[in-house]
């Protein structure tokens, strides 16, 4: 029993070198073919969705498809036994997503067409920034979400106004074009406003009236300052998140707001802009 148990010991420091060894031989090899299987399976499920490919190669797309969801099925399975905490990696965003990976083509099963939501294997090539190791990038992707965290209630309070701004412009729209311009309702005026305002417009109703032109006019300009908004408030906090991040060990101190993280070059203060002395 006690020879087992060692046994089984060694085949999971074995699995774990290979599954999460990045640095090892076949670590690195394992990665490589399974971001290729990755690829593989995302190919496999768009060319599904091609009519020409799919009445004439169905059959062996869905058996291709089946081989690889059971490969992943066994790799997560595989991951689960081989750590030490297997509910951390379960409940971990990989985790989630290697489950969300193999779920869809056994709901199939049960549902037909659910097999198509396999295509969120793609979020499996987040890996590569693991496996080919970019610290640099790892690094800008944590500024980045570090930048969207400090953001994220400006943006919601921006995102409140703009809210009320289409209910606003959705209602004064529907007075004043009514249904013989195609804004029968004013969920309907909403979603002209929302169409506009995102500058996608897509055409299916357009203002007929001289004041609905107008209104529509303010609307599309309106519509460029909203997109640049919330690009500012991030891009602001992202410059923020750099400059305290490359200036941690400066000791230049504001004399108005006490701010401490400057560059040794700075003569101005990056929070206020009071001019920062030479001491």
């Amino acid at each position: 029993m006690k020879n087992k148990k060692s046994q089984y010991e060694l085949f999971r420091e074995k699995v774990k070198i290979i599954l999460y060894g990045t640095n090892t031989i076949l670590g690195r090899m394992f990665d490589l073919v399974l971001l290729g299987l990755i690829l593989l399976s995302v190919l496999l499920i768009m060319l599904d969705t091609v009519e020409g490919i799919n009445s004439k190669y169905h059959s062996q797309l869905w058996i291709c498809e089946w081989i690889i969801t059971v490969f992943f099925t066994i790799e997560y399975i595989l991951r689960i036994i081989s750590i030490q905490k297997p509910v951390k990696y379960i409940f971990s965003f990989y985790g989630i997503i290697d489950l969300l990976a193999v779920l869809p083509m056994y709901l199939s099963i049960f549902f037909p067409g659910a097999s198509i939501l396999s295509i969120v294997r793609a979020l499996r090539f987040l890996r590569l920034f693991k496996i080919l190791h970019l610290p640099q990038i790892s690094h800008q992707s944590m500024q980045l979400k570090e930048a969207i965290d400090a953001s994220k209630e400006k943006i919601l309070v921006f995102i409140y106004f703009v809210l009320v701004s289409t209910i606003i412009i959705g209602s004064i729209m529907y007075l004043v074009e009514g249904k013989e311009s195609g804004f029968t309702s004013i969920p309907m005026a909403i979603y002209w406003t929302i169409v506009t305002l995102t500058t996608v417009g897509y055409g299916d109703i357009s203002p007929q009236t001289p004041l609905g032109q107008f209104i529509a006019a303010l609307v599309m300009i309106l519509g460029y300052g909203i997109i640049a908004v919330p690009t500012g408030i991030v891009t602001a906090e992202f410059a923020k998140k750099s400059l305290k991040n490359n200036a941690v060990n400066t000791k230049k101190t504001c004399r108005n707001c006490q701010a401490q993280v400057h560059f040794d070059s700075a003569k101005y203060c990056y929070e206020c802009g009071t001019e920062l002395s030479n001491n």
